[in-house]
């Protein structure tokens, strides 16, 4: 009896904590192909119990192997079709999930969950759970339109974009469209997302994309027409710099043109001079007429005088023919007088 209790003593920590050291998950997941998913593998922590170790296995047909393991030397990716595809989460105790990308047909299969426990004795304690992924091929859905952040109202020169959202397996391929009154639509685009890095009015009109993916009967899912407005002309601030500059060549240019004004414009109070215009000549020769020595005009530019010496001259031959020579002389000069008009 006593063999008995002890027994029973010493295997109550180990069936209290099978009771609450439970794995949970699905039995079964659809994927997407060449989507993503996530295989639930999750439970309760039990304090004095830790981790030993964690495997995921996959049973194809009549294949089988482990695909990833952690144990005290880190994690493992044993099969290499799965490598760069599968992990499980860090530093979350209770959850064991495998996660997997890039979903395959060839990765249908029962993947199995196994988790080792330690107690504080040293007892080892595991739990297993399986769950059968089907990987299915899912047809595009209707694509919708997402605006940028302006909107569909958008003032010209500012950036916008269009992006166009669709489900289903991927890869999903996307064209753009802008529709023409009373013709064939353009195709302007072979991304999900159109932008403009500057608008303008030009670019307002209706725009519809297509989704397509090679699920199904690969049909062609179309949008709703969105309609784009380029409203106005965006103004453009100049810069400090450029302000000043305009204003100190402005300011030179009216200050040219007051000064040429000023010193162009003449005086009111100027006054005007008339020049008279006396011939010399004429009064010269009344005068040498009087003196009785003048014969005819001289030409200014023939030297008509004769070199005579005056040793036998009278001084009033002398001074007789001087006065003919200054008479001839004095004919030569125009005399002006200059006066003020009234």
């Amino acid at each position: 009896m006593g063999t008995v209790l002890r027994a029973a003593v010493l295997m109550s920590p180990l069936l209290f904590c099978d009771a609450f050291l439970n794995l949970t998950g699905p039995s079964e997941i659809k994927g997407v192909w060449k989507g993503s998913t996530t295989l639930p593998c999750v439970y309760v922590p039990v304090k004095g119990f830790v981790q030993q170790m964690l495997t995921w296995a996959v049973v194809h047909g009549q294949s089988s192997g482990t695909i990833f393991r952690r144990d005290g030397s880190g994690d493992h990716v044993l099969l290499s079709e799965y490598r760069g595809r599968v992990s499980v989460p860090k530093n979350a105790p209770g959850n064991a999930s495998l996660h997997i990308l890039n979903l395959e047909v060839s990765d249908r299969g029962t993947y199995a969950c196994r988790v080792t426990w330690r107690g504080s004795n040293n007892s080892l304690i595991s739990k297993e759970i399986s769950t059968e992924v089907k990987v299915v091929k899912v047809a595009v859905t209707k694509p919708v339109i997402r605006a940028g952040e302006q909107g569909l109202t958008v003032p010209a020169g500012a950036r916008t974009s269009l992006t166009c959202e669709a489900s289903g397996s991927p890869p999903i391929s996307y064209r753009w469209f802008r529709s023409v009154p009373g013709g064939k639509a353009l195709l302007l685009s072979s991304q999900a997302e159109l932008a403009w890095d500057s608008l303008q009015p030009s670019d307002s009109g209706k725009y519809y994309c297509e989704a397509e993916n090679r699920a199904g009967a690969r049909a062609v899912q179309q949008s709703d027409a969105v309609e784009l407005t380029v409203a106005g002309s965006q103004r453009t601030r100049l810069p400090l710099y450029l302000v000043i500059l305009i204003a100190v060549v402005c300011g030179a240019v009216v200050f040219l043109v007051i000064f040429l004004i000023v010193c162009i414009r003449k005086p009111k109070d100027a006054r005007v001079y008339e020049v008279k215009f006396h011939d010399s000549r004429a009064a010269a020769s009344s005068r040498c007429e009087s003196m009785g020595h003048y014969e005819e005009p001289i030409c200014p530019t023939e030297n008509n005088y004769a070199m005579e010496p005056t040793k036998n001259k009278t001084s009033e031959e002398i001074n007789s023919n001087k006065n003919v020579y200054d008479c001839v002389g004095n004919t030569q000069e125009s005399e002006y007088e200059v006066g003020d008009t009234i």
